[in-house]
């Protein structure tokens, strides 16, 4: 069962679902890339950091906590709403390139997007 921490969009969350419902609902119905896990343990969430892109240092953070907590982060999604932030919303996160920085920094699973509502 991996440990699994989302990321959100902190500029549009809110305006796509609020209180990141979908998410929860979607870990519970393993929908969208939730699917690839057999069982999923949600030990932390938060926002990206804001732009212009500050999500490195939040996922810094956010590993030093849940690992703290001896709940270490072992897949990070970005959540459905960084996703549509990316393709929609001018956001200056390059995914393949944050992907790369976050497996060699912190070892993590990265995965693009959560639900798929």
């Amino acid at each position: 069962m991996p440990n699994v921490a989302i990321l959100y969009c902190k500029r549009i969350k809110d305006h796509s679902c609020i209180g990141c419902a979908k998410c929860f609902k979607g870990i519970e119905e393993k929908n969208g890339e939730f699917a690839r896990h057999d069982d999923i343990t949600l030990v932390a969430m938060t926002d990206c950091g804001d732009c212009p892109g500050l999500t490195v240092p939040r996922v810094k953070l956010l590993s030093e906590v849940a690992k703290n907590l001896e709940r270490p982060i072992e897949t990070l999604h970005l959540g459905t709403c960084m996703k549509m932030a990316m393709a929609t919303a001018q956001c200056p996160i390059a995914f393949d390139d944050l992907k790369a920085t976050v497996q060699d920094k912190f070892g993590l699973d990265v995965v693009l997007g959560t639900h798929s509502y």
